[in-house]
């Protein structure tokens, strides 16, 4: 649609939490005389999550930084209007309630957000309103990378070559987007429904915990983009070692702005910008963390030109692989849930993810193994379990690399190639101190018991007062016979002959 100059609009929030480089925000306030700025707790979304989530308290408290900084840009005229209702009717009711011409927002590739828009692209056309989306989650959306067969990619590092080329061909796209932009046409708010006045809602107003809030041991939850900026300029310190640092969980490796960019608090631009520079420079780190940020972007154009992903195998064949099911599988997977699965690296990334929210990336790789190929428990349960735990959850990314783990999906790891976890705890962890942290009852334990206690003599058990099957569980499974299973269960699509790998 052809975007036309209104002189009354609203700023629809979204992923995107913050005012500095926002294309939505920045051609309102260039195109219109009036400006209002909505974000909505949608009820639909917040359905079902668990009243001290913690990601809703950290969108809280990134809308409560949001508000300042939109008091700020507008000199203290303007405020965030909140509100908590159905997206779909509420963007369209507070339109016409503010009488503009036209609602800017950012798109959105998941499907139900596709879906939700257009209800609200429907019911803004009838009432004679424009809607205008722009690009701002990623680099490069949709269709503006193909195959030279005008086909979406497959396969990452082919996309990664026609990414890099692209962006050289065009770098106007890392351009700012209006952080300089001027905040005088913001609009003063009416009058929200919320205790005090306040513009943003305390969480118990909308159904949520103040519990929510309570410190984690996870660095990325410092909210808005205040807390952003904090992080990426602790993370520039050592992103030139990144590359060397980002696999190992005892080691602060990863950048930990994974719920940022999830939530829009900090630009991706700025991001790319950032480690393109540095890589111009010659850093190596800065490097892999582009291509970190690259493979985002392809699994948004994934999920765009592909949504089946969403609760089936990329590829056709691989949803009739048989997991297995039942009392057996419920109660693996429900260890695997709980981190007492025997295998300390995977129980400790386990017990991680339930205590903070987060997961280091090397162990979320370990543990989607082990759910899929020691356990034969189907990816999408653990996606699951994922999405309801993470606070940098993220559709396609979640989705696309459970299916890498499980090798149902597009340039997955190989079928025939299955993390050996016990190698992969002595190669990541060497010393043993992310075990320690998270499995304190192994804490005594030395040299490759740390990795594999029942390995151990039974002088060194009774030693440091550690008795298998009492204070820890033995392995539920012997990974080798449950390697021989996995091959078994994928050699029977009928795909040939295995290339049969010792394992990582």
């Amino acid at each position: 649609m052809e975007i036309s100059h209104g002189k009354r609009a609203l700023v629809w929030f979204r992923r995107d939490l913050r005012v500095a480089d926002h294309p939505a925000l920045a051609h309102a306030l260039r195109t219109s005389e009036a400006v209002w700025c909505a974000f909505v707790l949608d009820k639909a979304i917040l359905a079902g999550l668990p009243p001290d989530d913690r990601r809703v308290a950290f969108i809280r408290a990134s809308l409560v930084d949001l508000d300042e900084q939109i008091a700020a840009l507008s000199g203290g005229r303007a405020r965030l209007i909140v509100r908590h209702a159905d997206a779909a009717d509420e963007i369209p009711r507070l339109a016409a309630e503010l009488d503009v011409e036209a609602v800017h927002f950012h798109r959105d590739d998941e499907p139900a957000a596709r879906a939700r828009d257009a209800r609200v692209y429907e019911q803004l056309r009838a009432d004679g309103r424009a809607m205008h989306g722009f690009k701002d989650h990623v680099i490069f959306e949709r269709r503006e990378i193909l195959t030279g067969a005008g086909t979406p990619y497959g396969v990452f590092t082919p996309y990664k070559n026609a990414w890099l080329k692209a962006l050289h061909a065009r770098p106007e796209l890392l351009g700012d987007c209006g952080s300089d932009v001027d905040g005088r046409a913001l609009a003063a708010a009416p009058r929200g429904p919320w205790k005090d006045g306040a513009a943003v809602p305390a969480l118990e107003e909308f159904g949520f915990s103040h519990r929510a809030t309570t410190p984690q041991d996870d660095p990325g939850l410092r909210p808005g983009a205040t807390g952003g900026e904090a992080l990426l300029d602790e993370f520039v310190d050592r992103i030139d070692d990144y590359d060397a640092t980002r696999d190992f969980p005892a080691t602060p490796g990863p950048s930990h702005l994974g719920i940022h960019l999830r939530f829009g608090t900090l630009s991706l631009r700025r991001l790319v910008t950032l480690a393109s520079q540095r890589v111009e420079g010659g850093s190596r780190g800065a490097q892999t963390w582009l291509s970190e940020l690259v493979w985002r972007d392809f699994y948004h154009q994934v999920l765009f030109h592909h949504p089946h992903v969403v609760g089936h195998a990329y590829r056709a064949d691989c949803d009739a692989i048989r997991w297995e099911q039942g009392e057996h599988a419920d109660a693996h997977f429900a260890a695997w849930c709980e981190g007492r699965t025997g295998y300390p690296l995977v129980d400790a990334g386990m017990r991680q993810i339930n205590a903070t929210g987060y997961m280091h990336n090397r162990l979320r790789m370990i543990t989607a193994s082990f759910l899929t190929k020691d356990l034969g428990v189907s990816w999408q349960r653990g996606e699951a379990y994922f999405a309801r735990h993470l606070n940098d959850f993220e559709l396609a990314s979640n989705n696309g690399g459970w299916q890498w783990a499980a090798s149902t999906g597009c340039d997955a790891q190989p079928w025939f190639r299955i993390f050996n976890p016990v190698t992969q705890s002595e190669r990541f962890d060497p010393q043993g101190a992310f075990i320690r942290r998270w499995v304190p009852e192994l804490a005594k334990l030395h040299g490759k018991a740390i990795h594999a206690p029942w390995t151990a003599k039974p002088a060194e058990l009774a030693a440091v007062g550690l008795a298998l099957g009492r204070d820890y569980p033995q392995p539920i499974v012997d990974h080798d016979v449950a390697r021989e299973k996995t091959l078994a269960r994928f050699g029977s699509r009928g795909s040939g002959s295995p290339v049969i790998s010792a394992g990582d």
